[in-house]
């Protein structure tokens, strides 16, 4: 049986910061994984898998499905007001289009998005990000693949529940990346330094316009 704790990861400050409009960026230095608000464990994981490797399970108040954080992800969180931020489709394709300007600019070719909400090298997905809403500010959470092997993925999450169009029923080799296996061999200070970077343009986008 697994053990789901409530959600305590470092970006939890932000949810509860009196800012209008706060951030955090952090790595993880343990492999762990986080539940969509909608999944449960027996629906999202291999458990025997998770039970046998001793993996901590966490669950989030955002939507979206399970992923697995590690110290090859660079994780990131951002809170808006929800009026300047505007409708969740509109603040997901505003942070992308910022991450993807910013990526461009450090040499990241034939990143788009994909989906409601992913980024992806060509067709393979390097981003996932989930959104929710409390009182009136917008939580937005993402994770980035810099160098984690997919099968880590494989092995401890199921195939989701409901896909994106572009997934078109792949498996998650067939349908993961990350920036160094597409020959981006990126620091993860250059990494950190394009988030902030798309991070402060979108600042700039809600509270400028």
């Amino acid at each position: 049986m697994i053990e789901v704790a409530e959600y305590n990861l470092p970006d939890i400050k932000i949810i509860e910061s009196e800012r209008e409009f706060d951030f955090h960026f952090w790595t993880p230095d343990r492999f762990c994984i986080v539940l969509g608000r909608s999944d449960s464990p027996d629906s999202a994981l291999e458990v025997e898998n998770v039970v046998n490797d001793g993996i901590s399970v966490f669950k989030r108040p955002s939507g979206g499905h399970t992923v697995i954080l590690s110290n090859k992800m660079a994780v990131f969180s951002i809170k808006a007001d929800f009026k300047r931020a505007g409708n969740p489709k509109r603040f997901f394709r505003l942070v992308n289009m910022r991450l993807i300007e910013s990526f461009i600019e450090r040499g990241v070719t034939n990143i788009h998005s994909r989906g409601i909400s992913d980024l992806s090298i060509e067709d393979r997905k390097i981003l996932g990000s989930s959104m929710y809403l409390k009182n009136n500010s917008i939580f937005y959470h993402a994770v980035l693949n810099i160098n984690e092997e997919v099968s880590s993925i494989s092995k401890y999450l199921k195939h989701p529940t409901s896909e994106p169009d572009y997934r078109k029923g792949r498996p998650h080799e067939d349908f993961v990346t990350s920036l160094q296996k597409e020959g981006y061999h990126i620091s993860e200070s250059e990494v950190y330094s394009a988030i902030k970077e798309a991070i402060s343009r979108i600042r700039e986008d809600i509270y400028q316009s």
